[in-house]
């Protein structure tokens, strides 16, 4: 099987819901209004409740309690909701994905910790529009559970990465291809917008000094994510490529800077993510 494949074969647990569909559709419609996008979104009452929880959590810190999707919407714009939404989906869409190929834990431990960091990279770096980096750091390794869910005995050999074999070179190996590859061609089939697809799909280009900064943002922060979720195993000299914090003027500092936000704000996202796993 290809990466797409496995794209391909993604059942209807991993399909994006009509209100994403149709909150994309308002926003291409330039006679759209405010109450055209709550209706959409207010019709199914737990969304709504998880997008107010997300709105008003430390991915996005907006002064002041934000009650309603309407006022979110003012607020902070159609983007955001829309990015919002997708973090959702990424909540629910596995809440019945039961693996042993793979550690859930960490896996959804790595993805919002890669979320809050490359969001806070983003600012150090000066990049704008930065949500769409937390969303793209969050769904970059969605592939590693399509790979569990229909091929576990290749989830497991690829869970066997140590500090001379990163994840992503034993993706490689063994698949041929990496987790990131199969994201974004999921992502594709999801119509998700391609600023966000972007630095999944050239995740392993993250060195090529022509490469788009997202990239390289990306793959920093899956570097710190590892480094997190494995600290007995990884060092910092084991997983940072300098080469990818010079085009982007980030220090030392902003690293740990980062790492440390993500460190502290990581649990209260997971507990509003997946409850499941991470109740209190």
């Amino acid at each position: 099987m290809n990466a797409h494949d496995y794209a391909l074969q993604a059942n209807g647990s991993f399909a994006l819901p009509d209100a994403c569909f149709k909150v994309k559709a308002l926003m291409a419609d330039e006679s759209s209004e405010i109450s055209d996008f709550a209706d959409v979104i207010g019709i199914d009452p737990s969304m709504t409740s998880r997008l107010l929880q997300i709105a008003n959590s430390a991915i996005y810190s907006f002064p002041g309690e934000i009650s309603t999707i309407s006022r979110a919407i003012t607020i902070i714009g159609t983007q955001a909701i829309y990015n919002m939404m997708l973090v959702d989906v990424a909540a629910t869409a596995f809440k019945h994905f039961e693996n042993q190929a793979i550690d859930l834990k960490r896996f959804w431990r790595m993805s919002v910790y890669c979320g809050l960091v490359s969001k806070n990279l983003a600012i150090s770096a000066g990049i704008r529009d930065i949500e769409r980096l937390f969303v793209a750091g969050l769904l970059q390794n969605f592939g590693e559970l399509l790979v569990a869910k229909i091929s576990p005995e290749l989830a497991q050999q690829c869970e066997k990465y140590n500090k001379n074999q990163l994840p992503w070179q034993l993706q490689k190996h063994v698949l041929g291809y990496t987790y990131t590859e199969i994201s974004a061609d999921l992502l594709k089939i999801w119509q998700i917008p391609e600023k966000i697809i972007l630095p999944i799909r050239h995740f392993n280009a993250a060195s090529s000094i022509e490469i788009n900064k997202d990239v390289k943002i990306l793959n920093l922060a899956s570097r710190l994510a590892l480094m997190d979720s494995h600290s007995d195993e990884f060092s910092y000299a084991d997983v940072i490529d300098e080469s990818l914090c010079r085009p982007l003027g980030l220090s030392v500092e902003d690293l740990t800077q980062a790492a440390e936000f993500a460190e502290k704000e990581a649990t209260s996202i997971l507990s509003i993510m997946n409850p499941k796993l991470f109740s209190k």
